[in-house]
């Protein structure tokens, strides 16, 4: 190693709110109205996440962690008190 010159190995964990990458939203679960999902997965239509994403689903989306994008926007809607 030339002097002057060092390696430094960053061991910190990532943050909770990691930005999100171009394609990351093809590794999450989505949030999507569950009426228009099961069209969706019988008619091979697109739907519309509460991120914007806007595809026709056809994973088990218990294999993928959430969208924090989607996720954010559930949590700031008013909740029903019937649910």
């Amino acid at each position: 190693m030339s002097p002057g010159v060092q390696t430094v190995q960053d061991t910190r964990t990532a943050p909770a709110e990691t930005p999100l990458e171009p394609g990351d939203h093809e590794r999450f679960s989505h949030y999507v109205d569950k009426d228009k999902l099961t069209e969706a997965m019988v008619m091979g239509t697109p739907v519309v996440a509460l991120c914007g994403k806007v595809w026709v689903p056809s994973r088990d989306p218990e294999r993928f962690p959430v969208c924090p994008e989607c996720k954010e926007a559930w949590e700031g809607l008013p909740q029903d008190d019937d649910d």
